[in-house]
């Protein structure tokens, strides 16, 4: 992915440590052959001819699989996204230029993959990929906290 540098780029770029999931993240980018994963799903992506603008197909496989791998709601995927700077690196997404793609987008996207049978081949291209760097991906899961209203109920006695 050729994406222009933003300031937050340079600013992280001058850190003396990078985070467990941005190490996680890098060493994926290197290893899974993203070109294929494209080319597995191009056939049945929008290609815009009507509607709203699609999103690029990189960037929603990526979110895709990052909903998966941490165990995100899409929701969940989307705020993520917008919170880590690991994530809006692996994903592509830059602020200057565009927004994330937002949970019912990744939704549909999801359907999509599912209603072509697409899931089981992507996860299968990705684990072939690790099998062959000699590594093995268990999904994880995040919390995701939220806050309820302290107040006690009222007993009606």
């Amino acid at each position: 992915m050729d994406r222009r540098s933003s300031f937050t780029d340079i600013e992280y770029s001058m850190r003396k440590q990078i985070g467990t999931r941005e190490e996680f993240l890098n060493k994926l980018e290197t290893v899974i052959d993203w070109e294929e994963l494209t080319g597995i799903v191009k056939p049945f992506y929008p290609q815009g001819d009507r509607g709203r603008p699609v999103k690029p197909l990189d960037v929603m496989i990526r979110m895709y699989l990052v909903q998966n791998w941490f165990g995100f709601s899409a929701a969940g995927t989307e705020g993520a996204v917008y919170d880590s700077y690991a994530f809006r690196k692996f994903i592509g997404v830059s602020f200057l230029e565009e927004q994330v793609p937002d949970s019912n987008t990744l939704c549909r996207f999801r359907r999509l993959l599912k209603k072509n049978g697409l899931e089981e081949q992507i996860f299968a291209t990705v684990d072939l990929a690790l099998k062959k760097a000699g590594m093995k991906l268990t999904p994880g899961s995040a919390v995701e906290p939220r806050l309820r209203s302290a107040a006690k109920k009222k007993n009606k006695t």
